[in-house]
Parts: structure tokens; sequence; C-alpha cells
């Protein structure tokens, strides 16, 4: 296949399956490591060489790209440049707190939960995917999430639980690549079948989409987000009623998107373009929450919820033909950028 040397793998990534398809359009190859087909190399004509592995690629700054990666540090320099971020703070696990002497343990934390109020946000402070983000209403839920973020990560944020419509906006260098809207994993009944087989049903859907999304059928998030609403996997949900299942809107979670990039206000593709630029960025994907809707001025009904410096958009590509045609754009350009 011309443009690509790859040995036995096959791409596992819609990243690395578009980079070896538009490669040879800007006169590079594509070299895929050959046994996990998860990261590669990319030769230019000029000789110059750049990599990737998953959604991360040659393009940003590694500082930048670091604090983007450390929720808590991200969220003060966003402050510091005037942006709203979601009201929060970081703690750190009994024996790292003992280690760098900090007050800020899990006790702490949760006397900080109490003074914002309950429903709050738990979540491993570098961690991505929604990757143990719970939302927790009493004590015993927190400490249960705290310690379960704890096992993945030595710092914890603790964030006001925000009600909303929930965006990713995707900016390259002065531009909006993408924009859509983010749903939790849900199912609507159809009124005989249990969440069990609906989930399952969602599960073959998204593996006929070419999906990479595994649900977790013993996800505990799951559980508990079912005992609060008096049902279980066995529940029989009537027709047409909407179950939610997570409280978080990623996408690698079972969430789904509706793209929006052609309704995004000027004034809030504005504020993130800006805000990737201040955050020393050039590829960034910002999410972000809104008590409206993002075809309207954000002025001061936004939060940001966090920024990604390696914006994975392999779930959007995954939308329709039109979406694929935009990643396969936006992969083009960053190609053309990594050079230089």
């Amino acid at each position: 296949r011309r443009g690509v040397s790859m040995g036995k793998a096959k791409p596992k990534s819609i990243l690395a399956e578009i980079l070896i398809e538009i490669a040879p359009r800007v006169g590079a190859r594509v070299t895929l490591e050959p046994v996990w087909g998860y990261v590669g190399q990319i030769t230019y004509a000029s000789g110059v060489k750049r990599y990737f592995r998953s959604s991360t690629l040659d393009i940003n700054r590694i500082g930048a790209s670091d604090i983007a990666k450390d929720k808590g540090y991200a969220k003060y320099f966003m402050r510091l440049e005037g942006y709203q971020t979601i009201p929060g703070e970081t703690f750190y696990s009994k024996s790292w707190a003992k280690a760098i002497q900090s007050k800020k343990d899990i006790d702490a934390a949760y006397r900080y939960a109490s003074r914002i109020g309950f429903p709050v946000v738990v979540k491993p402070n570098s961690r991505s995917q929604g990757s143990g983000v719970m939302k927790v209403h009493n004590k015993t839920e927190f400490y249960q999430a705290a310690r379960s973020a704890f096992a993945k990560d030595n710092t914890i944020l603790v964030e006001r639980a925000m009600t909303g419509r929930e965006y990713r906006i995707v900016v390259l260098d002065d531009s909006i690549i993408s924009a859509y809207e983010r749903f939790p994993l849900q199912v609507t009944g159809d009124g005989h079948s249990t969440i069990e087989r609906l989930l399952r049903s969602k599960q073959k859907l998204f593996e006929q989409l070419d999906r990479d999304t595994r649900i977790d059928f013993s996800d505990p998030r799951i559980r508990t987000k079912l005992k609060r609403q008096k049902m279980t996997l066995k529940s029989v949900p009537k027709a047409g009623d909407v179950v939610i299942l997570l409280d978080n809107a990623n996408l690698s979670t079972g969430g789904e998107s509706e793209d929006v990039t052609d309704i995004v206000h000027p004034d809030m593709a504005n504020l993130a373009i800006c805000l990737t630029k201040a955050m020393g960025l050039r590829l960034c994907g910002v999410d972000v929450i809104v008590s409206t809707s993002i075809d309207r001025s954000p002025k001061n009904s936004y939060h940001i919820i966090e920024v990604n410096s390696a914006p994975g958009l392999d779930h959007y590509a995954s939308l329709g033909d039109k979406q694929r045609k935009v990643v396969e754009d936006l992969y083009l350009r960053v190609l053309k950028a990594m050079e230089y």
C-alpha cells in the first residue's frame, strides 16, 4: 500500500487508519509499529520524522500538553486567564498527603464537599475518557468514589455538580474543526426488554459502527445510577422511557453525540480559540457545559470542564461520511503543520 510500511500490524485506531490513507497526499510515509498497530512514525519527503501514539500527535508542545493532562493545574491557569471553570479543588491520597506534608487528604476532601453542597463530582486528576468520574450525593457515596479515584491517581478533583448541556469543541490554530453535543450512556425502553438486554443491543450497534467503545456491564457507577432511579439491570423500562446509566457524557464510556459544528455561536467559537491559545496549544478539545445552547453567546452561562491536548476524533468520524471527511481534512492540515 502506497505511503505505508507496517509489517504484520493493522491500524488499531481511526487516527492510524486515516494517517495511512492521507500521508501520500503530502508526500509522507507512515510506518506502523508491527505488533500492536498502535503507534507510528511519519516520514516526510524532506526527511523530517514525526510520531503519533493513539490520538496523540506531534502538534502541541510538551509542557502545554502535560498541563492540559493535569486537570488541577489546567484549571488554575484557565482561571488565571479569566475563564470560568467549574468550582472545585484538588486533594491527595493519605499516603501522598503525608509524603508532601499536606493536610488536603480524603477527609479534607469530604469536608470541602459538604461545604459546597452535595451532589458533587469526584474524578481522578490526570485520567481521561471519563475514567473514575462519579457524581455522589452523600457521605457513603463520597468515600466510595474517592477511594476508587485514589486507586487510579494520587490526586483527585472534587467539583460542584453542574447542570446544563455538554459540548466538545475541537480547535486547530485559528479554526473550529468540529463541535458536538455529548450525551451520557443511556437506553430507551421498548416495553419488554431489560436494561441489560438494551445495553447489549447498544454494544452491538457500536460494533457495527466500528466504534471501539466497550460498555463495562460491571461498572459500579451504572448500578449506583440505576439504584438511585429504583432500578437494576434486570428492570424493564416502559416503551419510550429514557434511562440514564452514567453521569459523565464521555463517548469512550458509551455516550453518544450530535454534530453541532454548523451552529456554534461566533462568541463561543472565539472563546474556544482564545482559550486554546492561552493554554499554549494548537490542537485542543475544549469541553464546556452551558446552561443555554451552543448557538447562543456564552456570556456568563458557560463553565469550562477541561481541555484535552489529544482530542480523539474516532467517535466523531464514526458519525457519518461527512464527519469522516472533516476528520480527514483536519488530520491533513495537522500533517502539513507538523513538518515544520
